[in-house]
Parts: structure tokens; sequence; C-alpha cells
């Protein structure tokens, strides 16, 4: 058939149309057409088919073309087509002229049965052809035509085959195991990022340091085949990442997929150093163990509470830079590239914080295999306090590392479970102070040995054979006596003396005109002060309109208490330890809070208010800074009974300095004394600290009149 299908003819088909000719079972209704079993659709049938449909069963049926074959066959011949076509144009024009009669129906049952006669004989020779062609292994012959079911089935099985090379097709998947693509030093990535130094390689992605050429500065850059399944995970891990913004963190600056390739492209600072090197020298003492994990922590914290993790803390991605700050690399991004993932991230860099300071203190890594340069624990040992390894370590960081890190706690120990908790922990410890330089050696003055008289072999000729000064006189003992030392020169001595005598008396001189001016000019003072009013002076003034000033000696003035003053926004700033500015121990202080930025870019400035008591007069006062510290005195206005308020408000109460000053012990002096209550010591730019932030400290501040 047209199809690719062979047809097989019943031999009772002649039978049964004669049979329906006799009985006069003519059908009268349209015919219609019968699907066709194959997969080319609706089957062929010719009109003494469509006539004899419900009086006999069907007399062609169709199957599929054996798969042995090899090709596709025509299921009728031209001989037998054009039969059925013949026959079908006959009983369309007996249907389009009116009814037909019995003779002409049998005629037209005839021939159409002839017609399938012949179509069924033909195919019977192809199927013989075709089995004896099989038997003997030559190709059958064929009509040269292709059937539509052929090339169908031919079309399904491209199909079929192009899926199985390509399973990934549609599915979304891509492949698991990619190598990173091959660079090498040189290569320029994006136009713009040279490769220098390939630093870490793995099977899935390679890490460069390399130079960013447009604007001059060295980057650090990830590679990865963009077919890689964790492509996408680690561009919108990066892209995540960059929109931190948080300075703790080094800054991702770039993630783009060009072509095949996948980069990131990273902040890199020359000037870090990561914690496994600082840990190769030896345990950290407990003052930078603290300020590492606090640091970290902070920086964690900060991370989780926007829904950033990190997931993969080693001491590798915590670096230091040369002014003390930590700064944490690959936040989400090292995870994504290696395919790592928590179901409890809080708990994961919980306890490799606890891990960081676990072998800060002790020097060891905290599981049985060794790592990072250090030696792992005994595989039965198990997870045991810091204190129980190394001897000497600070308790308070050995209970937090074992909170942190172990899973089994004594009884007394809570776990800690999150970066928010051990940063709570971290600041109710006490504060462990920095250790003090150790002192330079004494001052030892050097020695200088007294100048030896020249030889007298040098010493010029003396007249009328005088002994030079300082000669060894002529004897048999010469030898025996030392030499003394030569005279000063008598000119310098009378200079010095005169000089001396005339100081003197330019000094008595002066004392004595001052006296003498001050007991002539007393009585006019007074006389013209009580009656004059336009001399400028009052009756019990210090000093009169002509005479010279009276000098008073400054007296202390005591500081009843001092509180802290943030009026520009931010949380108290230690007020428990605001006394220490006024206990008369310069080894205690008090400190303003940590920040990132200086004054005055973050903001205008913090300070420390002091209350006199009692409107006293203030002449000058002193302060004691921890570190180079820019200040500002300012003083609320006389009658003021209330301390202002530590707000924008408060602050203008306070008004325009008074004095200003800068330096590790500043003395502010008003112009003119000023009376009042309350003095505000504003501070408007702070050292830096050892960690990397900005905090000021005043250890001591004395107040006179």
């Amino acid at each position: 058939m047209a199809d690719g299908t062979k047809a097989v003819v019943d031999t009772s088909v002649a039978d049964e149309a004669a049979l329906a000719m006799a009985l006069g079972d003519i059908p009268g209704d349209a015919p219609q057409e019968r699907p066709g079993d194959g997969p080319g659709g609706t089957a062929e049938v010719s009109g003494a088919d469509r006539l004899a449909k419900k009086s006999a069963p069907t007399a062609v049926s169709e199957r599929s073309a054996g798969a042995g074959t090899g090709s596709g066959r025509a299921g009728r011949s031209e001989h037998g087509r054009a039969a059925s076509a013949q026959s079908a144009e006959s009983t369309q024009s007996a249907e389009s002229t009116g009814p037909m009669s019995s003779a002409e129906i049998a005629a037209e049952l005839a021939a159409g049965a002839a017609a399938l006669a012949a179509a069924a004989k033909e195919t019977a020779e192809e199927v013989t052809e075709a089995a004896a062609a099989a038997a003997d292994g030559t190709a059958p012959k064929t009509t040269g035509k292709t059937s539509p079911a052929a090339a169908r089935s031919a079309s399904t099985d491209a199909r079929s085959e192009s899926a199985d090379a390509a399973p990934a097709a549609g599915t979304g998947q891509l492949p698991a195991s990619l190598p990173a693509p091959p660079r090498r030093s040189g290569d320029k990535i994006a136009g713009r990022y040279r490769l220098e130094e390939c630093i870490g390689q793995s099977e899935t992605f390679s890490s460069w340091r390399a130079v960013d050429e447009k604007l001059r500065r060295a980057v650090g850059v990830h590679l990865l085949a963009a077919g890689h399944q964790r492509a996408k995970a680690v561009l919108s891990a990066a892209k995540s990442a960059a929109l931190l913004g948080d300075p703790r963190f080094v800054q991702v600056l770039d993630a783009v997929q060009e072509g095949d390739l996948v980069y990131v492209i990273r902040e890199w600072l020359p000037d870090a150093t990561d914690l496994a090197k600082l840990l190769a020298a030896g345990p950290m003492e407990p003052y930078d163990a603290y300020q590492m994990v606090r640091q970290v922590t902070d920086a964690i914290t900060a991370a989780h509470r926007r829904g950033q993790a990190h997931l993969r803390l080693t001491p590798r991605c915590v670096l230091r830079t040369d002014s003390g700050q930590y700064r944490i690399n690959g936040i989400a991004v090292d995870a994504a590239l290696r395919g790592l993932t928590s179901e409890d991230a809080e708990r994961t860099d919980t306890r490799a914080i606890g891990v960081l300071l676990y072998a800060a203190l002790t020097h060891r890594w905290p599981f049985p295999e060794d790592r990072y340069d250090l030696q792992g624990l005994p595989k039965s040992l198990g997870c045991v306090p810091p204190d129980q390894v190394k001897a000497g370590i600070h308790k308070g960081l050995a209970e937090l590392a074992t909170r942190a890190l172990c899973e089994q706690l004594p009884h007394s120990l809570e776990p800690i479970t999150s970066p928010e908790e051990l940063a709570k922990a971290i600041a109710l410890m006490p504060k462990i102070r920095q250790p003090e330089p150790p002192a330079p050696p004494a001052f030892t003055p050097p020695r200088y040995n007294n100048p030896r008289p020249a030889p007298a072999q040098n010493r010029p000729a003396q007249p009328n054979g005088a002994q030079p000064v300082g000669a060894r006189p002529p004897g048999p003992d010469a030898d025996r006596i030392p030499a003394r030392p030569a005279r000063p020169r008598r000119r310098l001595h009378t200079l010095v003396r005169w000089t001396a005598s005339l100081v003197a008396l330019a000094a008595i001189g002066t004392g004595s005109w001052q006296l003498v001016s001050t007991l002539t000019h007393r009585p006019d003072t007074r006389s013209s002060s009580s009656t004059d009013p336009s001399s400028g002076s009052s009756p019990g003034g210090g000093q009169g309109g002509s005479g010279a000033p009276v000098i008073t000696e400054a007296k202390p003035i005591r500081i009843k208490a001092a509180h802290q003053f943030n009026a520009l926004g931010g949380d108290s700033e230690h007020e428990s330890e605001a006394a220490n500015a006024i206990d008369g121990d310069p080894r205690t202080s008090w400190p303003t809070t940590g920040y990132n930025a200086n004054f005055p870019s973050l903001k205008k400035g913090t300070g420390l208010v002091l209350d006199l008591g009692s409107e006293q007069r203030v002449g000058s006062v002193h302060v004691q800074f921890v570190g180079g510290t820019k200040v500002e005195l300012r003083a609320a206005p006389q009658g003021t009974s209330d301390q202002p308020p530590a707000t924008k408000a408060g602050l203008d109460v306070f008004g325009e300095a008074v004095a200003k000053g800068e330096g590790d012990a500043v003395n502010l002096k008003p112009q003119t004394p000023v009376t009042t209550r309350y003095l505000l010591i504003w501070l408007t730019s702070l050292p830096q600290d050892t960690d990397g932030q900005y905090r000021g400290r005043i250890a001591e501040v004395q107040v006179s009149g």
C-alpha cells in the first residue's frame, strides 16, 4: 500500500460480493472511511470496498512491514491502483447521475473484485520475491519510492538516537564532572584581566592572581567551565556576595559567564597574611586570639543577618592586614565552587569559628587528620577543651572554643549554635587588654676618655725655655709624674663671669622697678577705680587700669560625675566605664565604640560630659588620651541647672567650642574663663586601634579654676 504496509487479500472476497449481489443487500448510506491500522493514519480503500463494507468483513488487512526486510515496500502495484481508481470513478458517476440498477451494481462489484484479485496476486508475487531475496542474501527490488511510514519510522529512529547521544537535552541537567578550562600565565580574561600566577587548581576550577590592566591593580580570579552544573550556583553566590558590601569581607568585583568560561573576580590584599601562616609560628597570645575571634564572629553574624553564609570558613579564608584588622575571603563563593551545602548554616559557621579559635589557642588541629601544617589530635581523645591539650590557655577563650565546637559538653557549659549567640558570649567576657610593650633598656651614658697631651715632638717651641702648660717638669723622675690637663682659657672664664654679672644686675633692676611701680600706683588705682566707672575694673577687681597684672595660682576643681555623650546617633558608649576618666588613675580609661571609619566622615564626633556639681569658674581643662586625638572643649551656658540630654538638641545647648587641641595630652584653655556647671569633652578625630577600628580613649581629665 502507499503507506508502506503490505496487503493480504482473502480468497472469499468474490464469493462475498456475489452473495451481496444476489440478496440485493446493497447499503444505501454514504460510504465512510475506516481508520487505518498503520502509522500512516487513514487507510485507502476502493469503491468496491466501500460498497461491500457492511455486508462482509474487510477484505484487505494491513500489517507493518517487517524489520528484517531493511526497506519500505509499495503496498499496491500500478495496475491495482488504476483499477481501484476506475471503480471509484464509476461509483462516483453513478451516485451523481441517479439510482443504479441491479445489473450495474453487479457489474461494478465484479470489476472491483477483479481489481482486488489482481492487486492481491501482484502483492503475493512481491512477497515471494522478498522471501527469496532474503534467503539468497541479496537486496530486494523496490519501486524506488520511500513510503511515508518508512520515512516517519526513520525520522523517529533518528530522533531517538539523537536523544540517546545527548541525554541532557531538554532535561536541564549538566555534567557533574567537567575539568577546569586550561589557562596559562599571560592569558587574558575578558580582554582586561591578565593571569599572572596559579595559586590553586582542582578538577573543577582554578584560582589565579591576576592584574586588572584597566585599573592597574592586582585581583584574584576563579575560573570554571560554563557547562559545569555548579556554574549557575557560583554566579548566583558571587552576585549575592558582591551585594553584601561589608568591608570586613574581601569584596567580589565581577562575576560573568563568557562563552565556555565562568569567572569570578575578587579583591586582592597584598599586605594581608592568612591565619594558617600566622599559626605556623606557634599559638597566638590571648589578646591576639581574642581580637581574631571577636572580629570574625561579628562579621559572620552580620552576614547571617542578611541571609548569607560562608559554609567553608578555614584558616586560609581569614586574613589579617598590617593594621591588625581581620578580613574574610570567599563568603558564599568558596562553598559554591565546591558544591557544599548545609541544612543548618548557622551551626556550620559557628563550629568553623570554634575550630579557628581552638587552633589559635592550642596550635593543634581539633580533628584526627593533620591540616594547615597543624598536627591533629589523637582519634581516641575526641573533642576535649583546649586547656586540657595545652597548659596556660586563657580560661574564658577555652570555654568559648569548647562551647562552639564540641557536641558533648560538661554539665556546666551550654552549647553555642549560632554566630549571634557566640557574639553575645564574647561581649559578656571580661576584656583582654593588650600586653604592655617591653620597657626599653636603661640608658647608659657613653664614657669619654680624657684627651692625652700631644707628644713633645709635636708641641711648638716655647720662648726663653718656658715649659708649656701641662708639660712635665724636667728631672730624673719626669716620666713618673702624670701630665696635668691644660687649663681653660682665662678669656673664656672672664667672659662667662661678666655675662652672669650683667644678667644678675638686669634681674635686680627689673624687680626693683616693678616693686616701685606697684607701690607708687596702688593708691591711684584704687581711687580711680572707685570714682571712674569707665576704667574697666570693679572695686574688688584683680587688676587696675594701668597697673601690672596680679598673678593668681590656678586651683583644681573637683569633678562630681562623668557621663558618655553620644549625641549624633548610635548606642550608649560604655557608660559604665565613664568614671574611669576621673578616677585619678591614668591606667584606666573610658573608651568610645570602635568605628570602621574615622570622624568626621562617619559623623561629627562623640564625647564625655563632666558635671562639676555647681557652677564654677573654669580657666583650663587638661585631658590625657590613649593615642593622638583631636578634641574640643564646650561649656553649657551659665545658669544651666540640668544636664543637656545626649541628643542633637543637647549638643546645640553647649554651643561652639571655647578651646581646641590635638595630641596625647592636651591642655584646653579658653581665651577667657567660663562659668558653668557642665563641660563637654567633644572628640572630633580618633586614633586607629590595633584591631583596625577607630576608637578614642580618655585616660584622665583635670579641671582647674
